[in-house]
């Protein structure tokens, strides 16, 4: 009997030693943010986008923006969707995030039809933009003239990519600001990004209609509204771009809007997407 037990015990620990045990899942690494950017970056999902990944340099874009998972933020005039299909899966399911328009009432019925009603056109909008894409975090839209109160102070990040030029052109960039600013955490940060023009360039270059804005401007516009400057980065600069384009930055790819001779379609093709300033923001306190 004894030697049937000491058998035993042998075989259960011949046993246990060719089976691993698996550690707890509370001692699995943590995956770090970086890590979950590159899945975000790399899921299937975004094949359609990912050409521009090149240009537009999502993850240390959002690194030098601060922007973490979990983290509340506002992605001010969401156009196409191209930022949202990062941000929603890379902030997950304990994020929150918020596509803003501007307060259009006064605006043109272009603008009206474009741009307002945001909260109404939400679901049907963004809907294509998430398909099948898991872990993501909830959305809502919003004009700024409509958002709830439960807001105010609650936002970590709000992050205006290439849009300065047409608040300043429409006169709605001081309004816009002051509404930012309430959303606004006190630690909260505004990121921008945002064509670049020379700074030589003549003042009509530089009126919001060609797209290009002088970054010393951008500075003075924001300070003026109450924020001040933490840091400015070259993550989006493309120094070959000349920005003096006849017909703006849209002459430039993806759009090379009116360009039909093939030999300057190359040319530009060759700059590549514009020179872009990267700046970052906090309320002044």
């Amino acid at each position: 009997m004894r030697r049937s037990l000491l058998a035993l015990s042998a075989f259960a620990m011949t046993v246990s030693l060719a089976v691993p045990v698996q550690a707890p899942l509370a001692a699995k690494e943590k995956i770090t943010d970086a890590q979950a950017m590159a899945v975000v970056l790399a899921n299937p999902a975004r094949d359609g986008d990912r050409v521009r990944d090149a240009h537009r340099h999502p993850a240390q874009t959002l690194a030098f923006f601060k922007v973490k998972p979990g983290m509340t933020v506002v992605d001010y005039m969401p156009s196409g969707g191209w930022y949202t299909r990062v941000l929603v899966p890379y902030l997950g399911p304990k994020g929150r995030y918020i596509g803003l328009n501007p307060d259009v009432r006064t605006s043109t019925d272009n603008m009206k039809k474009g741009y307002g009603a945001l909260h109404d056109a939400w679901a049907a909008k963004s809907a294509p933009w998430l398909a099948g894409q898991a872990d993501l975090a909830p959305t809502e839209g919003w004009n700024s003239d409509d958002l709830p109160a439960e807001l105010k102070g609650k936002v970590d990040r709000v992050l205006i990519m290439r849009e300065i030029h047409n608040l300043w052109r429409l006169d709605l960039l001081r309004r816009e600001l002051a509404t930012i600013s309430g959303l606004l955490k006190e630690d909260g940060l505004l990121g921008i990004e945002e064509h670049r023009g020379k700074d030589k360039a003549p003042a009509a270059y530089l009126d919001g209609t060609k797209g290009y804005m002088r970054q010393a401007d951008v500075i003075a516009m924001i300070e003026a509204c109450g924020y001040e400057l933490v840091g400015k980065s070259e993550i989006n600069a493309n120094k070959k771009d000349p920005a003096n384009h006849v017909n703006g930055v849209w002459m430039l790819p993806p759009n090379l809007s009116g360009v039909t001779d093939p030999a300057e379609k190359a040319r530009l093709t060759e700059i590549g997407e514009s020179d872009r300033m990267t700046l970052l923001f906090r309320k002044r306190r």
